[in-house]
Order: structure tokens, then C-alpha cells, then sequence
């Protein structure tokens, strides 16, 4: 599943890729060559931060459904028990 980002997302982005290569490669671009680098990275990269966090959300609701047993039991037959 590709990742996309709309216009607001992607030039909220733009400014830190451009001062990450300037302080770090002293190369300066433009908004046209960070949108390209941000594009080659959602699209090489992103995937593997996706899946990530698809794998953790599932690793979630698992530890979640396996203790529904636990949180949601209700136990039976306590009416004379209790009185």
C-alpha cells in the first residue's frame, strides 16, 4: 500500500528534509528536490515503517484478545451465592 501524503502533509515536510541536507551534506535544495526525496523515501522506505507499525498494532489487540477472558468474565450462578 503506497504511502500518501496530501499537499499540507508533504510541504510541512519539505523545510526539514531541505535543513537536514544543508547541515548535514551542505547541499541546499529546492522545494522541487526535497519533494523528490521525499517521495523516493515514502516509496523505498515508508513500507517498511507501514508494515511496522502494522505488525506492533496487531501485536497490540492480540496481547488485547488474548486477555479478553480475563477482563470480560463474568461469573455465573452468584445469586444465592451473594445473598
Amino acid at each position: 500500500m503506497p504511502i500518501k501524503l496530501n499537499k499540507q502533509e508533504a510541504d510541512s515536510i519539505l523545510p526539514s528534509i531541505q535543513k537536514y541536507f544543508l547541515e548535514e551534506f551542505e547541499i541546499e535544495l529546492g522545494d522541487m528536490r526535497a519533494g523528490f526525496v521525499l517521495d523516493y523515501f515514502l516509496a523505498e522506505i515508508g513500507p517498511f515503517a507501514y508494515n511496522k507499525g502494522v505488525s506492533d498494532a496487531e501485536s497490540f489487540f492480540n496481547e488485547k484478545v488474548a486477555d479478553l477472558p480475563a477482563t470480560c468474565y463474568e461469573e455465573e450462578l452468584t445469586y444465592w451465592r451473594d445473598k
